[in-house]
């Protein structure tokens, strides 16, 4: 995939952010600003609102405040140049009825496809290079609603970089995948976005793989930022415990610290 030029200003800012669903206040007041090519994991428990803001980058929810995605405010920029800037793997994904792998994979060629238009030759190459690159030769050919949820999540992913985006937001991107996927898919999103300058932005709920592939961690608690940094800066023992309620040690590590949960008494 080729190199994404540099951007003048950071990939992704937000400035005093708040977004409301159904007349419920989600986030509020956050702050974020994301360098071109880096990886930022979102961390929070359960509600703390990383879904919403994935949502609000790729303007899918209203938000006010200031938010620019590579110099496109997601709301106004128009869904086809959105489209071909942002790209969201959803942690839920709706699947058409009847289509293959292939042709879900496919659908993320769409925004470069003029009006009216059909796949190139170009988009066929993008699409064949995905399939290669996440190894699902044995599954472009099967209805996407029959695949595992696991299968389908690499599927999903692989629709993602179809559009080749600049900005790549994944929710829970890992949630269904065996410990050996887990790996194999964090270690090709790394490789693409330190080939071609992607910048990443994932919610995941396991801190240690959040620590080990971002450069750095945005906590969120209860819809704000209430940490962010560097991981070992962010993933302390006593702060994990403050904002999810949880006994645990952080081992530090040279590739970032391990998180893991000690047992209470019995």
């Amino acid at each position: 995939m080729p190199r994404a030029e540099e951007p003048a200003g950071p990939a992704v800012a937000c400035r005093d952010l708040h977004v409301s669903r159904d007349s419920t206040p989600v986030l509020h007041g956050v702050d974020l600003s994301v360098p071109a090519g880096a990886w930022v994991s979102l961390v929070g428990p359960n509600g703390s609102g990383k879904t919403t803001l994935l949502f609000a980058l790729a303007g899918l929810v209203s938000s006010t405040g200031h938010l620019e995605v590579e110099g496109v405010t997601p709301r106004r920029g128009g869904r086809r140049r959105v489209a071909r800037t942002v790209a969201l793997m959803p942690q839920r994904p709706v699947v058409p009825e009847g289509v293959t792998a292939r042709e879900l994979i496919s659908l993320g060629r769409t925004p470069h496809i003029p009006r009216f238009g059909t796949e190139s030759a170009h988009d066929v190459v993008v699409v064949d290079t995905v399939i290669d690159r996440l190894d699902l030769h044995d599954l472009a050919g099967r209805i996407a609603t029959t695949l595992s949820g696991g299968e389908l999540q690499r599927v999903v992913l692989g629709r993602a970089l179809a559009q080749q985006p600049r900005v790549l937001l994944l929710d829970e991107p890992t949630s269904a995948l065996d410990i050996g996927h887990q790996q194999q898919v964090l270690d090709l999103v790394d490789s693409l976005r330190r080939e071609t300058g992607l910048t990443v932005i994932a919610a995941m709920h396991d801190l240690t793989s959040a620590a080990q592939y971002g450069e750095r961690l945005a906590l969120l608690d209860r819809g704000r930022v209430v940490a962010d940094g560097r991981p070992g800066e962010v993933l302390t023992a006593e702060r994990i415990a403050q904002v999810y309620g949880a006994r645990v040690e952080v081992v530090g590590r040279t590739d970032g610290p391990a998180v893991l949960p000690v047992r209470g008494p019995a």
